[in-house]
């Protein structure tokens, strides 16, 4: 687990980003906010996903029996990025019908092929968080499972090849948790995902107090 001493020190969305770091912002659509597509990944129901200005929130319905085993199905909302980048958000869960294995998750993957090779942080309807991962196109998915559920806010940070789990209530007060090692190459997708954990089914999530942060070139 990294030591919390030696890692960056992240502030809250409304105080100044570190000078080393740049926050995307801005789209050519308003309506996926700083996302540049959305797509329903494998073998789901149509989903949808749209940006409200005013709640500063990402509103994310997806269907899909999984994310697991050799290829996934769930709804998908991306940005391409390469290199570096830290992806954190609030992850709410609406307050009654909620099925305990459907998930919200925040996700670097390689492609929209339903078995690309990804690293995501998953929180579960029942509260359980999980770092989930395929290392290889087609390979197995694999996790860690995270020794306490609920938290408020979640943050996934790649350095390289190695994904970093971070949970906290707030950007201020993150704890690193989980890590593992996975192989992405070039431009990758990195975004928000979410997934029924039921084939017939459809899972609304709200993420919000987003932000993706990446270093800047020297």
């Amino acid at each position: 687990m990294p030591n919390p001493k030696s890692s960056i020190l992240w502030l809250l969305a409304v105080a100044i980003v570190p000078t080393n770091f740049l926050v995307a912002q801005g789209s050519s659509k308003p309506s996926l906010g700083i996302f540049k597509s959305t797509a329903d990944i494998g073998n789901t129901r149509k989903g949808a996903a749209n940006f409200s200005a005013r709640a500063g929130s990402y509103r994310v319905t997806g269907g899909g029996a999984d994310l697991w085993g050799k290829e996934d199905d769930f709804r998908f909302l991306w940005l391409p990025l390469a290199g570096d980048a830290v992806l954190e958000a609030d992850v709410t869960f609406p307050a009654d019908e909620v099925v305990p294995k459907e998930k919200a998750m925040l996700i670097f993957r390689q492609s929209v092929s339903p078995a690309a090779a990804y690293a995501d942080l998953a929180i579960h309807g029942d509260g359980h968080i999980a770092l989930q991962f395929r290392k290889d196109e087609g390979g197995q998915t694999e996790d860690l499972t995270a020794p306490q559920g609920g938290s408020k806010h979640l943050r996934l940070e790649r350095q390289g090849d190695h994904f970093t789990a971070s949970l906290g209530n707030s950007s201020s007060e993150m704890t690193p948790i989980l890590s593992t090692d996975v192989a992405l190459h070039g431009s990758v997708l990195v975004g928000l995902g979410v997934c029924a954990h039921d084939a017939s089914g459809l899972s609304t999530v709200v993420f919000s107090n987003l932000r993706i942060i990446i270093p800047k070139k020297k």
